[in-house]
């Protein structure tokens, strides 16, 4: 059982840059988690200090990998700006504010190397986000592109069980080395911690990880690059949605929805987030098709927003088994209805990105 204490001691060994003391005395250390073989915890310092305490979360991990025993180690650095309280002043009207109100911020980070950046979101959970997501990729890449995935889904990583993967990514010159399993170049916080662990992080520092995740995982070389990231972003349309938003461009959304009204109505409110920054919405896809759930809802809604309708996918517990089993109906089944049915939603897709003709 890894000791508490020893882990403690080994993180005072760490010299904070600013106070000359440990990271634990000088109260760096948050979070803290100590299990069997692993250990990990949070940095949080403000946010001009990012570059300053970058080696030492590396000297912070080095020291961890360096106990008996240790087999996983996740040190997160993270920025928060600190809130100061509002200063009540006069101005315009709302109304007038808004007339002169700036656009959304324009993104600057474009993963290296990577040419085409592809978001999944719903809106709501629940409705087979994430195996869209994973099958999507998978039948993308089945059409020859090169591929890799990205769960955004910090408080609820499924990546890891749906593509059978495990063990911390390795972190070779600056950058994180991704996991390959199916074809496809794959990284999820669930990578970095236990499947039973609860991810217990405010809004900032759940968007910093996806941020560290997005943009210092070698998804392609120069020589080689991606052709197209699929991100599988978390339901709602909160911090980790905007954070990627602002900060990487995207190049299309595909909306998930389930056929019936009360998963259509938070469908309709992603398009909108999307729409409201800019990113253009690829269409709509209709996934648990069927008598359970009914069907035409996602084709109708996408009607009424002047989107396309990418196609329908029926509730099938094959799809189920594979997601469980670690492989996607997509690779596991390539003849079958439903990987034929991926395949025209890839194809759609990867004509609207521009990776390939029409009638290809």
């Amino acid at each position: 059982m890894t000791d508490r204490a020893a882990v403690l001691a080994a993180l005072d060994a760490v010299t904070d840059p600013k106070s000359g003391q440990g990271l634990a005395a000088a109260g760096l250390v948050q979070g803290l988690v100590v299990a069997d073989g692993r250990a990990g915890f949070v940095i949080e310092v403000p946010a001009n200090e990012t570059a300053l305490y970058a080696p030492v979360r590396d000297a912070a991990e080095a020291a961890l990998k360096a106990l008996p025993g240790m087999e996983r180690v996740s040190v997160v650095l993270t920025a928060e700006a600190v809130a100061t309280p509002p200063r009540r002043t006069a101005g315009l009207s709302k109304a007038a504010t808004d007339q002169g109100r700036p656009k959304a911020p324009v993104p600057t980070e474009r993963p290296a190397h990577v040419k085409r950046v592809l978001a999944v979101a719903s809106g709501k959970g629940g409705v087979g986000k994430s195996t869209v997501s994973v099958n999507l990729a998978a039948a993308l890449a089945a059409r020859g592109l090169s591929v890799g995935v990205l769960d955004a889904d910090v408080y609820g990583p499924s990546l890891p069980t749906m593509l059978g993967l495990s063990g911390q990514p390795a972190y070779e010159d600056g950058a994180i080395v991704p996991h390959v399993a199916h074809g496809l170049k794959a990284m999820s916080v669930g990578l970095l911690t236990k499947a039973e662990d609860a991810m217990i992080w405010r809004g900032p520092m759940a968007s910093q990880a996806i941020t560290q995740m997005l943009t210092q995982t070698r998804w392609g070389t120069e020589a080689q690059p991606l052709d197209v990231l699929v991100v599988d972003l978390p339901p709602g349309t909160g911090d980790v949605q905007l954070t990627l938003i602002q900060k990487t461009p995207l190049d299309g959304a595909v909306i998930v929805s389930t056929p019936q009204e009360v998963a259509l109505a938070d469908a309709r409110r992603a398009h909108t987030l999307f729409d409201k920054v800019g990113v253009p919405t690829l269409g709509l896809v209709e996934n648990m098709s069927g008598e359970v759930f009914g069907t035409g809802g996602a084709e109708a809604e996408a009607a009424r927003l002047g989107v396309p309708y990418l196609g329908d996918l029926p509730l099938d517990g094959a799809l189920r088994r594979a997601g469980d089993a670690g492989r996607p109906l997509v690779a596991a089944e390539p003849e079958g209805d439903v990987a034929r049915r991926f395949d025209a939603v890839a194809h759609r897709v990867a004509v609207a990105l521009g990776l390939e003709g029409e009638n290809a």
